[in-house]
């Protein structure tokens, strides 16, 4: 096979190494526009678990990098005068420089031709070849030169950093939190090599453009940067290398791979390294990356040796998981860092443990493997914290911030998982019935804090579904009272109810029967705040009027009396999803010209209308809370920087919390899942609308909950997946974390056994 490699860099060495040593048949040049003596950048960082991959791969190259390494384990955070340490991470760090050269050396003693100082434009420059690597950096020539197929987009960040060195010998991983009179700069450092650090200084827009940078030369930011670090550099210097502010560049690709026709011949053509994907410095090496892509390409190739088409797309669907979960990680993180300003009110070791799980890849279990001392700190003190907010007595025992009690109004609960309102179609009529006895009463056995009854609606007409609950009629209230009154009597759960109205999302199937699609019959007319159907095919809601929000907030008061008979703890107003308030809220979805329409405030009129009736007939003793849908998930709807503003308003009129949940507001969406995709939405409008949250999507673990608490990203967690899957979901996880939770009498023979899983 003959191979071109565009890029002298790690990606494009390192397969061609790994290339050669698969079959030392294949011939391979490598083509690099630059010296070789000019790499930019001063040290790159691998993990312990990178190592080992890299290791595999290929073992001589990688002891010769290892005889190089700087090793650390230790990550230190410097905020507001203290030092806080977290240990057990296993880091190494590698001059870019010595990385090449090893590279490069093992590459030719293998038969690799190196030819540097050399532009490649066009494929007739590299002659017949098999395959072309392209591995020409963030602004690759080769992806741009098929970008029609590749379809590249580069999310350009806001905040400014410059990358410098210093030979101050940092013993640990290192930030530094500093503020001056233009506002905070952040600091990445970390050794590199024996008397050489990476120093990468970090500030958003605003601050650097008070601090004079925008048009400061290379010796004028370090001359600023050395005035500014003095204390933390100890009297060693700052050195620059294109040392220039920048901005931060997220690129991806929606293909990686091109086989076909271009500039009439055949082409292979495989994205690697940064011309394929960029990952933020402030979660790891891209150049990690880079060196991992060449590992999964060429046992790609080494699978397919006589057919590269299908090998490149064994290489995609292999590397693109991978990718795309490091790039919604380093997406998290970096934002963090955008945002820290959000976070310096913290205690300094909350502070230092939301940022170390900052990109929630690393969470509580795992920082407890790591150092079980910091870890142990940060619950003590959350556990105090706890203690305090619900007037309880610090318990001997420091249980996990998942078995902390919190208090809202008059309300205590014992911890703080939640059981999502999960709608469960089987009402008769608005009734609820044994089903609905047996799905919420076994997770109050299962030991959640607070169990949340599904969407109950306050009219026949505001049912999602024939299905739906509801709270309209008076057998309805004597359903939901032998549910609740069940959950008293037999658990210490505390249980509330979500009142809704489907709006223009009513008179559909079930959701095993169709989801949000129309009724063959049956149904019955909806209401919404615009005439706009929900699917093209769906019948157009009615336009409500004066009369309608006046007669639709009377039955919400009703419900609400209705559900305080019934014994509730706790009310919520589902103003997510595209139901009925949310269809207000959402300018997708709210196209009146009225006082109901327009910016934001008006949009909020009538939602904020009937949370005030809602709470006024709620006993003020019990808490309320507010679902909405921090981001529609496409253009022109609510984000996130909105939902800020959502929650503040609510939280004036008297929310007690914020349910933070996302989209669900029009079909067309575009949402961006992941693991905990949601909590960073809770985040932001925990601390910059200054309201309690609860925090909700794709939360399954105990640690995941932990994480989130301890952190500062919400004050409950609701999960609903992870409940349909184990009702006894909080029990297990207090067996799994050493907590000792009591079960019922009936279970009391459980003292006495042992789970085994194997």
């Amino acid at each position: 096979m003959r191979i071109a490699c565009i890029g002298a860099g790690p990606a494009g060495l390192y397969a061609s190494i790994l290339l050669k040593r698969a079959d030392p048949s294949h011939e391979v040049i490598i083509y690099e526009r630059n010296r070789l003596d000019d790499p930019f950048g001063f040290g790159v960082v691998f993990s312990d678990a990178t190592g080992d991959n890299l290791a595999s791969a290929d073992p001589e190259t990688f002891a010769e990098m290892s005889s190089h390494f700087a090793r650390w384990d230790d990550i230190d955070i410097h905020y507001k005068g203290e030092t806080i340490t977290s240990g057990g991470h296993g880091f190494s760090g590698l001059s870019r420089r010595a990385l090449l050269d090893i590279l490069a050396r093992r590459a030719t003693s293998l038969g690799v031709e190196i030819r540097a100082g050399v532009e490649i434009n066009a494929a007739s420059q590299v002659g017949d070849v098999d395959l072309i690597i392209a591995c020409d950096g963030a602004a690759s020539v080769w992806r741009e030169r098929l970008a029609s197929h590749f379809k590249p987009s580069v999310d350009v960040r806001p905040n400014r950093f410059v990358w410098l060195g210093t030979t101050r010998p940092f013993p640990a991983f290192t930030f530094y939190f500093k503020y001056d009179e233009h506002g905070l700069w952040r600091v990445h450092a970390y050794q590199y090599e024996g008397g050489q650090s990476t120093f990468i200084v970090e500030a958003t827009a605003d601050t650097w453009q008070s601090a004079g940078m925008a048009g400061a030369t290379e010796c004028e930011t370090i001359a600023f940067c050395e005035r500014l670090f003095a204390q933390e550099l100890e009297g060693h210097r700052l050195k620059g290398n294109r040392s220039i502010w920048r901005q931060f560049g997220t690129v991806r690709n929606e293909t990686l791979h091109y086989s076909g026709e271009h500039d009439d011949r055949s082409l292979n053509v495989v994205l690697l390294g940064d011309a394929a994907h960029t990952v933020h410095f402030s979660i790891g090496s891209g150049t990690k990356l880079a060196m991992e892509d060449a590992i999964v390409l060429v046992a790609a190739l080494q699978s397919h040796p006589s057919d590269i088409p299908s090998a490149l797309r064994v290489y995609e669907e292999e590397r693109r998981p991978t990718v795309d979960s490091l790039q919604r990680a380093a997406q998290v993180s970096l934002q963090w860092f955008e945002e820290t300003e959000r976070y310096m009110e913290q205690h300094p070791l909350q502070f230092a443990f939301t940022l170390l799980t900052r990109s929630m890849r690393v969470t509580h279990a795992n920082l407890k493997l790591r150092d079980p001392e910091f870890v142990a700190r940060v619950d003590r003190w959350f556990a105090e914290e706890a203690a305090k907010q619900a007037g309880v007595d610090m318990p001997s025992h420091i249980p996990p911030p998942l078995f902390t009690p919190y208090r809202v109004r008059g309300l205590l609960l014992e911890n703080r998982v939640v059981v999502s309102p999960m709608c469960q179609y089987s009402a008769i009529d608005g009734t609820p019935n044994d089903w609905h006895l047996v799905h919420i009463g076994s997770r109050a056995i299962g030991g959640a804090g607070l169990i949340m009854a599904e969407m109950t609606d306050v009219s026949a007409d505001g049912r999602i579904s024939p299905g739906c609950t509801g709270l309209y009629s008076p057998e309805h209230v004597d359903g939901w009272r032998r549910i609740v009154d069940f959950v008293h009597l037999n658990s210490s759960a505390k249980i509330g109810i979500q009142l809704g109205h489907a709006g223009r999302k009513a008179s559909t199937k079930r959701m095993w029967e169709g989801d949000s699609q129309p009724l063959d019959d049956g149904s019955w007319d909806t209401v919404s705040a615009s005439p706009i159907p929900y699917y093209p095919h769906s019948p157009a809601p009615r336009e409500m009027d004066a009369r309608d929000m006046t007669d639709i907030m009377a039955e919400y008061v009703s419900a609400t009396t209705m559900a305080d008979a019934a014994g509730f703890d706790w009310i919520e107003l589902h103003a997510a999803h595209g139901y009925l308030l949310a269809s207000f809220i959402s300018p997708l979805t709210n196209h009146r010209t009225d006082a109901h329409g327009g910016g934001l405030e008006n949009r909020m009129r009538f939602p904020l209308a009937v949370f005030d009736a809602v709470r006024s007939a709620w006993p003020a003793d019990k808490p309320m809370s507010v679902r909405i849908s921090a981001v529609d998930w496409m253009p022109d709807g609510v984000d996130s920087t909105e939902a800020v503003e959502i929650a503040r308003m609510f939280k004036e009129h008297g929310v007690d919390a914020v349910d933070v949940s996302a989209g669900q507001t029009v079909p067309e969406q575009k949402p961006i899942y992941g693991r905990l995709y949601q909590t960073p939405f809770s985040d932001r409008i925990r601390h910059e609308a200054g309201v309690p949250t609860m925090a909700v999507g794709n939360i399954s673990s105990y640690t995941d909950v932990d994480t989130i608490l301890a952190s500062g990203r919400a004050d409950l967690c609701l999960l609903a997946r992870a409940h349909l899957w184990d009702p006894y979901w909080t029990r297990h996880a207090a067996h799994e974390e050493g907590y000792a939770m009591p079960w019922p009498a009936q279970y009391n023979t459980l003292k006495r056994y042992t789970p085994r899983f194997i």
